[in-house]
């Protein structure tokens, strides 16, 4: 009798399951995002995120432990050297499963199955959701950042006042001079009628 065992046969043997399971696995670190049946998927994240956690104390024996289920040096290297650095923050939940359209032949529920991490399209959306809440924290930051740029502002505005008044003199200086040249002209003004005199008494 099966009472309280939940585990999925898949229809296959016990060696067959585990060898479908290990390559599917080993597809999955490999290309990242793999398509299969709606079921095959469900015990597939069940078998592989156990690893993922399992590779993130790079030890021998950890390696050793993993590559007795996926037996393939190459997903084994790319598992602890590439995704485990990238799932080292993230406390499991490494894959994620959406549900696609039943397949043509046989009307079988399919899905596709990926890791988490690589997708770059829900990535985005989350470094984007980050940048909002650092913004958020960052809006005193920024209030108190414009107060000193005000100031820094306020400094130039207080130099091109005094620029003016240094020039004042300046012009106060000229002033006399300007009355010196007008005083000439006044000296020669008398002039002019007195040779308009002479010229009305040579005309007589």
């Amino acid at each position: 009798m099966r009472h309280g065992k939940k585990v999925n046969h898949l229809g296959r043997t016990n060696s067959h399951r585990k060898a479908m399971m290990g390559n599917m696995a080993t597809s999955l670190i490999l290309h990242k995002r793999i398509t299969t049946t709606l079921a095959k998927a469900k015990a597939l994240r069940v078998y592989v995120e156990p690893l993922i956690t399992k590779s993130k104390s790079d030890t021998t024996h950890s390696r050793r432990t993993v590559f007795s289920y996926l037996q393939d040096k190459d997903a084994v290297s790319i598992l602890f050297r590439e995704i485990a650095e990238k799932v080292a923050s993230r406390p499991g939940g490494y894959t994620r499963i959406i549900k696609m359209e039943n397949r043509l032949g046989d009307n079988a529920e399919m899905a596709m199955i990926e890791l988490v991490d690589y997708n770059t399209v829900y990535t985005k959306g989350d470094a984007a959701v980050a940048k909002k809440s650092t913004r958020r924290r960052g809006g005193k930051g920024k209030t108190a950042e414009a107060a000193p740029a005000a100031e820094v502002k306020a400094e130039p505005v207080a130099e091109v006042i005094e620029e003016p008044k240094a020039e004042a003199p300046v012009a106060e200086v000229e002033a006399p001079a300007v009355a010196e040249e007008a005083a000439p002209a006044a000296e020669e003004a008398p002039e002019a009628p007195a040779a308009n005199e002479e010229n009305a008494e040579k005309g007589e």
